[in-house]
């Protein structure tokens, strides 16, 4: 409250006492309005009326706190016995909080024990406040703008008229208070604007993408006085946002869906978001805090927009020191990232075009053939490839002339660039002979010419692509096309031993399509040839992907090997894969094949893993690289041997045992092969198998095997019941039946001697 407001009784009516102390206020109060107006700064007023104030109430220290409207916080720039820093807390906190909301000054004689007193600020400053008088700083026109409050008076307790005292302090230096505000606000953002000017005239010069973005980073935080910040770009081509930040002496990438997350809805609304609070908002998503331990309180993330208007990224700030974010901080951060927009552009075109010129440079290095780029009559550019072939290196073929490289031995294709420079035609000549270094050898080369022609049509030059034809190259080329290329790589490197023959393991597959003689008569000719086409295009497909080595066709059969022509160390496991792949495959094709109205096929394999010897059998006249032995035979009879047991495919316990992955197998007996003596165990695998195609499979495999263990035995009658317990779980499995029927025949007539063993009478 000002002097001059309150009504001064007559003279007469005071006594003496009573009037020295109004003389003592009048004369207090003008000595702060005067002291406070010759001030220039901020912290000269607020440290003037903390001297005053401290000194006027006898306290031991004063501290004055200004309510900052933006951050809705009180601050402090002195605390009378420290050094000048600035404190800050929500200005509805402690007692400071408490007078400020309500307006009412207060007197604590025993701060620790006041449910108001906020001790957080004796821990920040090391000082222990015992008693207080906290009065609110109001303007003449009675708007709050702050507090004032007196700590540990030095003799007694603060009274009320101390309170009012500092009150009517404060009041009378609210008017400059107010001004020194606005002063030091002006001051501040004019100092601002220039320090945002500098700093994006010096941004904007960068071109180099990674050190563009980091220098973005460091500016944002710092320019909102934050923790961190990223800035996300859009990638058009994969429809992601991208940051990369510093890792060690590395720099990382990071990606994720330019719609997903917080950057990502800014991103595609184009709407700037606010989070004061993190764990309060549904939007953000705390699992990056928990694997990273770090603790978001704020965050703001608002678009970067180009000058056209696009949207071409987001910058994401993180906890703001001393606050939530503003409205304000909001508006200077889309300033500045609308001003670093251009540059952001020019760098990632930069960085785009930079990254297109290393991958084609890099592309041309690793390829094998060689190219040449002619500007006019000089060569361009030549890759590792292309100086390889002409004998030299690329320093002393780039910048000379065409003729000078490639000589006047080589007429056929200086006349080839010449009709190219001219037509603007490409032109291509198979098994050229190009003479090479000094004009001494000859290499063989397929060489292509071609114009060099820019997006807008404009010519470039002209490139010459050369083949190297020669050597191991031709012969590797040649044979890939007859073979197994892997087999065709080590013919070239001339394997003797592989040749010759070779004792290997392998895995020995047979297939053979059920009923193809029928198949074949309803079809014709022309019909047989092309459903083997589309058979064999697709199963041998399966082999390959898997590693497999393709032997021959038998007709409508198929043999491979897994272990050739090197081993894979897997290669039981591969098979298995294969003929899996193989079924699968099958069961598609017919789908398409019925809905052309077309009959499905049906097909039986065979893998056995045997020793076998390996090498190129035949005459002189026709040689064919194959593999023979008793694993063969025995994976032949096992293709066979389908059709008797009502498989697809069928396994022998060789290939079994060296089966590293888990299938879904079962024992489906234990036999003695035609031309043989050692009886063999067999099993189906059934991967290959659905719900639908096979129901209940694993409860019927379960039934089954209990049927066999019973069956082996000789106990025919339970395992009878065993199997017809699978026929319940699915009452298509053709095994259990055969077996029901095998166990009725036994029982019909018992065997002198019972081993297990069932002897196959044919092949």
């Amino acid at each position: 409250m000002a002097v001059n407001d309150e009504p001064i009784p007559p003279q007469n009516a005071l006594s003496p006492t009573e009037q020295a102390k109004r003389l003592r206020l009048a004369e207090t109060l003008v000595t702060v309005s005067r002291t406070v107006a010759s001030m220039e700064t901020l912290d000269e007023v607020l440290a003037t009326l903390v001297e005053l104030t401290t000194r006027e109430t006898d306290a031991d220290r004063g501290t004055l706190f200004l309510n900052d409207p933006a951050t809705g916080e009180l601050y402090s720039r002195v605390a009378q016995g420290q050094r000048s820093r600035e404190i800050r807390f929500p200005n509805d906190v402690g007692i400071a909080g408490h007078v400020f909301h309500t307006g009412s000054g207060l007197i604590v004689n025993d701060a620790y024990r006041h449910p108001h007193f906020n001790p957080d600020i004796d821990e920040q400053t090391g000082y222990r406040t015992e008693r207080l008088a906290c009065a609110p700083v109001r303007t003449m026109k009675g708007s709050i703008i702050g507090v004032a409050q007196v700590l540990n008076k030095r003799k007694g307790d603060f009274t009320s008229e101390e309170l009012s005292l500092l009150e009517e302090m404060t009041t009378q230096a609210a008017v400059a208070l107010m001004n020194s505000q606005y002063v030091e606000s002006m001051e501040r953002k004019r100092s601002e604007e220039l320090q945002f000017l500098e700093l994006v005239s010096d941004i904007t010069s960068e071109l180099d993408l990674g050190a563009l973005l980091q220098r973005i980073m460091g500016e944002a935080t710092r320019l909102l006085k934050a923790d961190r910040s990223t800035l996300f770009l859009n990638d058009i081509r994969s429809g992601q946002l991208f940051a990369r930040v510093a890792d060690g002496d590395s720099v990382d990438e990071i990606r994720f869906p330019n719609n997903t997350g917080i950057a990502g809805t800014v991103f595609t609304t184009g709407e700037s978001i606010n989070i004061p609070y993190a764990y309060a908002d549904l939007r953000f998503n705390p699992d990056f805090d928990k694997q990273t331990g770090y603790f978001t309180r704020s965050i703001l993330c608002v678009p970067v927009v180009s000058k056209t208007g696009e949207t071409i990224g987001v910058t994401q700030i993180l906890n703001k020191r001393g606050g939530p974010f503003t409205g304000e901080d909001e508006q200077r951060l889309k300033a500045f990232t609308a001003q670093v927009s251009i540059a952001l552009q020019n760098a990632k075109l930069f960085d785009d075009v930079q990254t297109m010129k290393n991958y084609n440079e890099a592309m041309l290095e690793s390829m094998s053939n060689g190219v040449l780029t002619l500007d006019e009559d000089r060569i361009a550019t030549c890759n590792a490839a292309a100086a390889g072939i002409l004998r030299s290196n690329e320093a002393a073929v780039i910048g000379q002339a065409t003729e000078t490289v490639l000589g006047t031995a080589n007429p056929l294709l200086i006349g080839m660039i010449e009709r190219v420079q001219e037509t603007q035609s490409p032109e291509l000549a198979m098994d050229v002979d190009l003479t090479v270094g000094e004009e001494t050898e000859t290499v063989s080369v397929n060489a292509t010419v071609l114009p060099l022609i820019s997006a807008d049509a404009k010519r470039l030059g002209t490139m010459v692509m050369l083949e190297d034809i020669s050597g191991e190259k031709r012969v590797r080329s040649t044979m890939a096309r007859y073979m197994d290329p892997g087999l065709a790589d080590q013919l070239v490197r001339k394997d003797e031993e592989l040749l010759g023959g070779k004792s290997v393991e392998v895995t020995i597959m047979f297939s053979d399509v059920r009923r193809f003689t029928t198949v074949a008569e309803e079809l014709g000719a022309q019909g047989t040839v092309a459903l083997l086409n589309d058979y064999f295009t697709i199963m041998v497909e399966c082999i390959q992907q898997q590693g497999g080595m393709l032997d021959k066709f038998i007709g409508d059969a198929i043999m491979a090997a897994f272990g050739l022509p090197v081993s894979h160390g897997d290669d039981a496991d591969r098979g298995v894969r294969a003929a899996i792949d193989m079924i699968t495959s099958l069961f598609e094709w017919n789908q398409r094949r019925v809905s052309d109205g077309r009959a499905p096929i049906d097909m039986g394999i065979g893998l056995n893993t045997d020793l076998v010897v390996a090498g190129n059998i035949g005459s002189p006249k026709r040689m064919d690289f194959t593999i023979i032995g008793d694993g063969v035979n025995l994976a032949s009879r096992l293709e066979s041997a389908c059709k008797q047991y009502s498989a697809r495919i069928l396994i022998s316990e060789h290939t079994y045992g060296r089966l590293k992955g888990v299938y879904r197998t079962r024992e489906v007996d234990h036999v003695i092969v035609k031309g043989k003596t050692e009886p063999v165990g067999i099993y189906e695998v059934l991967d290959y198998h659905s719900k639908e195609t096979f129901p209940n499979l694993m409860d019927a495999v379960n039934c089954f095997r209990d049927g066999f263990e019973k069956y082996r035995r000789g106990d025919w009658d339970q395992a009878v019941t065993a199997f017809g317990e699978a026929l319940k779980a699915n009452p298509d499995d053709e095994l259990s039946r055969t077996y029901v029927e095998r166990c009725e025949q036994l029982l019909a007539s018992p065997p002198e001697a019972w081993d297990g063993v069932w002897a196959m009478t044919s092949k």
